[in-house]
C-alpha cells in the first residue's frame, strides 16, 4: 500500500505509520549494527599507514593525518573503492586504479582496508543495536518485507555474526551491486533494486540510513520516507541531505504497544493519514 501521509512525521516515536508502507530498506553499518565503528577504525589505520609511507617519497603532498571528518566527508556509506578515490582526490593524490608493481593503488588500498575490517570482525564479533532489534521485532509483527542495502561486501557475514540473517528477504551489498553493474550510493539504484526484489515501489518503501550518501540516495530515489539515524553525521547534515526525520536511535521509531493495531492502514496511531 502506498502511504498517503502529506509530509514527514512531526516526531519519531509513534509517528511513523509503518503499516502504511510496503517495505523497509535498511542500511547495515551504523543503522543495524555498530560496525560503522569498526569500519572507521579500519579506514583510519589503513589511510594513516599509507599517508606515512607516501610522505617519504612525496614531501609536498597533503599527507596530514586522516580523521573522522575525512571519513564522513569522503568515505561514509560509499562503495569501498569509491571511498578510496574520493579521499585521495580530496588530498590531490593520484594513484593507479590497479596494482602495477610501482606502488600503492586504489584497489590495493581498498583491499587493505577490507582485510583489516575482516580481522576485527572475526576477532571481536558484532552485536546489533538494541533499538534496531526492537524495530525489527515490531516490523516482523506487521509482516513487512525487509531488505538490507549496504555498500559493504561484508554485509552477509556481519548479519550472520549478529544473528539477524533470517530477518531480511534480500541483501543488496557491494558484491551484488558489482554483479548487476549498479552504481553505489548516493545514486539510488541499489535501494531501487532492493525494493523491486521484495515487490515494492519506491513510493511505498522506507529507507533507513545513517550516512549522508545513503540519505541522498533515498531522496534521489523518491522513496516514501527517508529516516536518518544520527550516529555522528549530525541532525542538520542529514536533514539537508534529504532525511524526512532524524533520530538518534531506531528505538525512537518503535510505536507504543498497540498503536498500529486496530486499522488496516494504521491511521489510528496518531500519524497523519
Amino acid at each position: 500500500m502506498t502511504p498517503s501521509h502529506d509530509g514527514p512525521p512531526s516526531s519519531a516515536r509513534s509517528a511513523i505509520p509503518w503499516s502504511e508502507f510496503d517495505a523497509v530498506l535498511f542500511d547495515l553499518d551504523g543503522v543495524i549494527t555498530p560496525t560503522a565503528e569498526v569500519h572507521m577504525r579500519a579506514w583510519a589505520e589503513m589511510f594513516n599507514a599509507f599517508l606515512t609511507e607516501y610522505a617519504e617519497s612525496h614531501p609536498d603532498a597533503d599527507t596530514s593525518t586522516y580523521t573522522d571528518d575525512d571519513y564522513f566527508a569522503h568515505v561514509d556509506g560509499k562503495p569501498r573503492y569509491d571511498g578510496v578515490r574520493d579521499f585521495l582526490q580530496a588530498r590531490g593524490i593520484s594513484l593507479p586504479e590497479h596494482d602495477d608493481g610501482s606502488g600503492p593503488s586504489v584497489r590495493g588500498l581498498g583491499d587493505r582496508k577490507n582485510d583489516a575490517f575482516n580481522h576485527v570482525l572475526e576477532r571481536d564479533g558484532v552485536t546489533a543495536y538494541p533499538g534496531s532489534v526492537a524495530l525489527l521485532d515490531h516490523l516482523r509483527g506487521l509482516d513487512l518485507p525487509l531488505a538490507v542495502v549496504s555498500s559493504s561486501a561484508n554485509a552477509p557475514a556481519v548479519l550472520e555474526a549478529a544473528g539477524l540473517a533470517d530477518r531480511f528477504r534480500t541483501v543488496v551489498d557491494g558484491r551484488v551491486a558489482t554483479e548487476l553493474d549498479l552504481p553505489g550510493k548516493p545514486a539510488p539504484d541499489t535501494f531501487l533494486h532492493a525494493a523491486e526484489v521484495v515487490g515494492a515501489t519506491a513510493a511505498g518503501s522506507v529507507v533507513l540510513e545513517d550516512a549522508v550518501s545513503g540519505v541522498r540516495a533515498g531522496r534521489a530515489g523518491d522513496f516514501g520516507l527517508v529516516v536518518g539515524v544520527d550516529r555522528g553525521a549530525g541532525v542538520e547534515t542529514l536533514t539537508k541531505a534529504g532525511a524526512d526525520v532524524v533520530v538518534a536511535d531506531l528505538a525512537e521509531t518503535v510505536p507504543d504497544a498497540g498503536s498500529e493495531n486496530g486499522s488496516e492502514n494504521g491511521s489510528e496511531n496518531g500519524a497523519p493519514a
